[in-house]
């Protein structure tokens, strides 16, 4: 089991070659196992990834009274009766996602009380536009030192408006609305692909969510929903992660297992900088980066635009590239902690006014340590690369967005393995001044 004294060992400078299977999405299936609250019926979810932030999930589902097994890789859930509807700190810290236990509870057992959630330190993603968009449905809240109290009196009913897209506030009002609710429209709602996989999971229950994955979604509320077998969509983070891995190192990697369609905007950036990308099947690709590549400029957007978990990769994978790129991030501004630990590689790194200016050219081993999930994509992509030996900490962050992921990289002909970290000069077993 990896702990967070655990350490990739990476001997940089080969082309990664192989095929590779992506998995299902740790994103969606976060989501998916909060829906498997709103029906007393067995759910199973299947292929699901089994990561830190995935278990962190199930803990929250049986302190609330359900019952969460493993079969393989499939998860089993049955949340017959549920026993409370407090989550404490404790329990939510972890993980972002937690606050949409919010909608689930409220559709459930029309209360809720829930802590301030934790998850990665790149930058405030406050929870203020879910609350926003409650109130507009007549649910009463009140918060006291960070805990939340969310209770409805009703069914809900009516409009909510968004005054910007949020993937959680959308999933929360979904959540809240398709059991015993009467109509709710959402306005200006997310239009990520795990909008639609919720929905489709739901309505595969007997849920009516109709225009997910649109910007205006209505649901109409049932009496009860069924349970489900039902598998989360493809993960196009971890296959877009891949995809700069392949193109970083020169290689020619194929994906198995991925929605081509949903990465649409990370092949087109890829393409323009020179890298063939060639669309097998709507469920394989072929990245190859063996011709010469040029810098582009990339900008992380609500979807369908580059995702914000794949700007700190992009990264990576420009500061290989000979000339001036740059990166902007329009979602989280401030989501740059990997660029003093790339930094290290000899990357030439520049953050002006939160957007990263990248004069590529060559890498060189380094010590680094990632403090985030995709942080820590984004260094293992820049080792993959250079050349040399890297060591990069903070393992415990990579383990919740990756699964398996020095093993599967090993398969297409990297060196790298998992150990003991290294203990620095201040005995943390992590490298930074």
């Amino acid at each position: 089991m990896e702990t967070h004294l655990d350490a990739f060992y990476i001997s940089g400078g080969r082309p990664l070659r192989g095929d590779f299977t992506v998995y299902s999405a740790k994103n969606s299936a976060l989501y998916l196992i909060l829906g498997a609250l709103l029906t007393r019926e067995p759910v199973v979810l299947r292929e699901v990834p089994r990561l830190s932030d995935i278990l962190a999930m199930c803990a929250l589902l049986e302190h609330f009274g359900a019952r969460t097994r493993w079969v393989g890789r499939d998860l089993h859930i049955e949340a017959s009766s549920l026993v409370t509807t407090d989550a404490p700190f404790a329990l939510v810290s972890p993980l972002r996602a937690s606050f949409v236990a919010m909608g689930a509870l409220l559709g459930r057992c029309g209360e809720a009380h829930i802590s301030m959630p934790g998850g990665c330190a790149f930058g405030p993603r406050p929870v203020d536009r879910h609350i926003k968009a409650f109130r507009q449905l007549g649910v009463a809240f009140s918060e006291v030192k960070g805990d939340f109290h969310a209770q409805r009196s009703a069914p809900l009913s009516g409009r909510v408006v968004f005054d910007a897209p949020t993937v959680g506030g959308t999933q929360n009002i979904i959540l809240a609305s398709a059991l015993g609710a009467e109509r709710v429209i959402i306005e200006n709602a997310a239009l990520e692909p795990e909008i639609a996989d919720l929905a489709e999971m739901l309505n595969a229950m007997g849920a009516k969510v109709a225009g997910a994955g649109t910007p205006t979604v209505v649901i109409d509320g049932v009496e009860a929903l069924r349970g489900v077998t039902y598998r989360p969509l493809p993960d196009r983070i971890e296959a877009g992660t891949l995809m700069l891995a392949a193109a970083a190192t020169r290689g020619r990697v194929t994906l198995e297992g991925v929605r081509a369609d949903h990465l649409r905007a990370v092949t087109a950036k890829l393409e323009e900088s020179g890298v063939e990308v060639l669309e097998l099947a709507p469920d394989a690709l072929v990245v190859d980066a063996s011709g010469p590549l040029t810098p582009v400029d990339v900008t992380a957007l609500e979807y369908p635009g580059v995702p914000t978990d794949l700007q700190a990769p992009f990264g990576a994978f420009l500061a290989t590239v000979p000339g001036t790129s740059v990166v902007t991030d329009r979602v989280y501004p401030d989501r740059f902690t990997h660029v003093g630990e790339l930094s290290r590689t000899g990357a030439r790194l520049e953050l002006r006014d939160r957007t990263l200016v990248i004069k590529g050219g060559v890498l060189h081993g380094a010590p680094m340590h990632a403090a985030d999930i995709r942080a820590g994509g984004a260094l293992i992509i820049a080792a993959l690369a250079a050349r040399g030996q890297s060591t990069i900490t903070g393992v415990q962050y990579v383990r919740r967005g990756y699964e398996g992921l020095s093993g599967r990289l090993s398969a297409l002909g990297a060196q790298i393995r998992l150990g003991a970290a290294p203990v620095a000069m201040n005995g943390t077993g992590t490298y930074g001044d």
